[in-house]
């Protein structure tokens, strides 16, 4: 006995309608005809889910929350402040955070949102300027999550892949502190 093969059922012009999937778009049946080219007309449509999806801006929010709790405010003792971070990460709508660090020591000061248009960035939480323009940054670094750090890239240019970032000493306010007691003579 001879079992019909896929193709042979595929082919098989009374068949096509059997398939849940496909269905002739056209009356006109090619098989019987004799052609072998295909119309736009006579290619089954596709009738099944969606496969296209629009793009959307990738989100760096879990590398930074990783960089946070793991390598800038890792400990018992940063826990407050690294819980009031992640809560102020959690509440943004924004899809990329950088971290602002004090210099290449790599000492945490801010969160900061990017906006990929006009690449500004917006202070979300912490200390530092409000707004950082792409000029005023000094060096920009990329997080490793396998490694627990920071590494510095040799490059000036702002990109979504940038995770962290360094501004010159001069952008940082020098906050008037309180005079400091003088001492009383003995």
């Amino acid at each position: 006995m001879k079992v019909p093969t896929v193709s042979r059922f595929l082919n098989a012009p009374q068949n096509v309608d059997r398939i849940p999937h496909l269905r002739r778009v056209s009356s006109q049946n090619d098989w019987e005809n004799g052609s072998t080219i295909s119309s736009p007309a006579s290619i089954p449509e596709y009738t099944g889910p969606k496969l296209y999806k629009e793009p959307s801006f990738k989100s760096n929010k879990f590398i930074i929350h990783n960089a946070i709790t793991r390598c800038c405010l890792a400990g018992k003792v940063n826990e407050p402040q690294k819980n009031k971070i992640v809560e102020e990460m959690e509440k943004s709508t924004a899809n990329h955070f950088l971290i602002l660090f004090r210099d290449s020591s790599c000492q945490f000061r801010a969160i900061y949102t990017m906006n990929p248009e006009t690449e500004e960035m917006e202070r979300l939480t912490g200390i530092g300027p409000r707004v950082i323009t792409p000029e005023m940054v000094e060096s920009i670094y990329k997080y490793s999550s396998d490694r627990k750090q920071f590494t510095v890239i040799p490059s000036k240019t702002m990109s979504m892949s940038v995770d962290a970032i360094t501004i010159p000493g001069h952008f940082w306010q020098k906050r008037p502190g309180t005079p400091k007691k003088l001492g009383t003579p003995k």
